[in-house]
């Protein structure tokens, strides 16, 4: 019975170090995994070193970002952070 109440206090911990963190951390993971496997030309844009700009041209692992003076840069897709705003759909697509 001694052995149920030391055991306990361990589990207890583990349960709670899931729950408040590694289940978020996952959660985020997939996000993210999610927004960059949704990439798509036209999309404004943040990098992980905070370049903002629009994505110009897109292949499976690099992007390239057209910045504010016109200027083209390559980029890892894992290297966007974030989207700010999403291209707009095409006005073909919408008159269907």
């Amino acid at each position: 019975m001694q052995g149920i109440g030391t055991i306990l206090p361990l589990i207890l911990m583990f349960v709670l170090f899931y729950f408040l963190l590694i289940r978020p951390q996952q959660k985020r993971q997939k996000a993210v995994k999610q927004m960059q496997s949704d990439l798509k030309k036209g999309d404004k844009i943040v990098t992980i070193g905070g370049l903002h700009g629009f994505i110009d041209s897109i292949d499976d692992n690099k992007a390239v970002i057209k910045c504010g003076d016109g200027s083209r840069l390559t980029y890892e897709r894992s290297a966007i952070r974030d989207v700010v705003e999403s291209a707009p759909e095409d006005k073909l697509a919408k008159k269907d």
